[in-house]
């Protein structure tokens, strides 16, 4: 399999195979992670498609600091965020969403209609945006704290307590949820 870099460098060159190879193999990655914090399906296809627009328009961006898969998380990143920015200004945001109470089910119901695996994803989405990005990037990408903090543009020690706030705080949800800590 030919490596990003190499199919980077033949992007260069006006090779559109290989804005196909990049495409099939970064696409679903980076529409999952902007899908997460978008949580606009349309929205997300859009971003996934800038990002892969603005790549064949200027290849010569990526310099090779990072791997191609960071640099284009770091892409789709900050184009999701421009986005966000842009919502309307009486729209909901997270926090507030994240502090109504839900009277519907209680916990036991909840856990006896989902598995631990949707309810640990439910308990996903109500972590703040800067907390569930991290938690995505580390878990669901396999970012390294370093490469996190590329993508995202702050220093490590920053994710690190994003990390841990957000470890912190997703223990806590689970927990109210009722999903216990011995999972099978």
């Amino acid at each position: 399999m030919e490596s990003d870099e190499r199919l980077i460098a033949r992007l260069r060159g006006g090779d559109k195979l290989a804005l196909q190879a990049l495409y099939a193999r970064h696409n679903v990655k980076i529409h999952r992670f902007v899908l997460r914090l978008v949580r606009d399906e349309g929205a997300a296809e859009d971003v996934v498609s800038e990002v892969f627009v603005d790549l064949w328009r200027n290849p010569a961006a990526f310099e090779g600091r990072s791997e191609v898969s960071t640099w284009l998380l770091a892409i789709a990143r900050n184009k999701a965020w421009s986005l966000l920015r842009k919502k309307k200004d009486g729209e909901i945001e997270d926090e507030a969403l994240a502090a109504i109470e839900d009277d519907s089910d209680n916990p036991e119901i909840v856990a006896q209609k989902k598995s631990k695996g949707e309810l640990l994803r439910a308990c996903l989405e109500r972590l703040s945006a800067e907390h569930r990005e991290v938690i995505d990037l580390v878990y669901y990408h396999d970012k390294s704290v370093e490469e996190v903090a590329e993508i995202v543009g702050v220093p490590e020690g920053t994710v690190k307590t994003r990390m841990f706030h957000a470890r912190k705080k997703l223990a806590e949800i689970a927990r109210a949820a009722g999903v216990d800590r011995g999972w099978p």
